[in-house]
């Protein structure tokens, strides 16, 4: 979602309120169904929307689906699409997170949400239909950076176990040095370093001492024992030198990691790519999380 100005201006015009789930587009095939799941303790429930392809049986993988919108914009309205999408073309229950929102809800609370939402999810496998041994993360810049960050929450404090993280142009690095970011400034589409700095700070908010790494992965010294993952890349993003440091750093832990950088598209691929270039990556984005996630074993 393009911000023009900063993001403190853009609240009041990209946050409308989440719409019923009837007044938004059907994707044929696929089911969908909304409530509310036990947030973290004394905080409230968290508005979650199940996705799951018509006439599948058996239990299916399950995915978290997280939105993006630099912690501070966006909702599960924005993302309905793709989730619905997901679970037909990936053959999974897809499940998309209404997690809190900075500034009001600074870290840890988005990803305090997303851990809830998983830990419920494998706890009510049976009636998702879902297989708990197949759980995986998947987002979008802010959402991919909360994806990572849950990663490594539960490879530290333990819980359900993860096969994929599915990250997509995330960010990683609240230091803003990689030299994409350094050289971009307020004639850069989509996303700057402007916009970045003000994002982190309206996200960290007054988050004592060092930013931990689960709220900027870049952060994390040791990268051992993370899932498997997909990371995508786009060349003109400010982003592009944070998500290949950390790709390679994955490798370099020992980690299976698929990192594929598309040197055209911008931050998010909102452009400017052509259309089959757009259609190319997003069958790529699909068929990578698909193949993962049904994949007997992931040695």
């Amino acid at each position: 979602m393009p911000v023009e100005g900063s993001l403190a201006d853009a609240l009041s015009t990209h946050r409308p309120p989440v719409r019923p789930l009837g007044e938004l587009p059907r994707r044929p095939g696929v089911s969908a169904r909304e409530l509310r799941v036990p947030g973290p303790p004394q905080a409230p429930p968290v508005l979650v929307r199940i996705y799951r392809p018509e006439g599948a049986t058996g239990a299916l993988p399950a995915v978290l689906w997280l939105h993006g919108g630099a912690f501070v914009l966006g909702n599960i309205d924005h993302v309905h699409g793709q989730a619905a999408e997901a679970a037909l073309f990936a053959e999974a229950v897809v499940i998309a997170v209404g997690y809190r929102l900075a500034p009001e809800h600074p870290y840890p609370a988005a990803l305090e949400d997303c851990l809830a939402v998983l830990s419920w999810a494998a706890e009510h496998a049976d009636e998702l239909g879902a297989d708990p041994t197949r759980l995986a993360v998947a987002g979008t810049s802010a959402g991919a950076t909360l994806a990572a960050g849950l990663a490594l929450l539960i490879r530290d404090r333990g819980g359900p176990t993860l096969r994929l993280q599915h990250l997509v142009t995330p960010a990683f690095d609240d230091r803003l040095t990689t030299p994409s970011m350094v050289a971009s400034d307020s004639r850069t589409p989509i996303w700057n370093r402007t916009l970045a700095q003000e994002s982190w700070r309206l996200y960290l908010g007054d988050t004592p001492g060092p930013t931990p790494a689960y709220a900027a992965p870049a952060r994390a010294e040791d990268l051992r024992g993370l899932p498997r993952t997909y990371l995508s890349v786009a060349g003109r993003d400010p982003l592009r030198d944070e998500a290949l440091e950390y790709g390679l750093r994955l490798a370099q832990a020992g980690v299976a990691v698929e990192l594929h950088h598309f040197p055209d598209a911008q931050h998010g691929f909102a452009g400017p790519v052509t259309e089959l270039d757009r259609e190319r990556i997003a069958i790529e984005h699909l068929a990578t999380l698909r193949a993962a996630i049904h994949q007997p074993t992931l040695d």
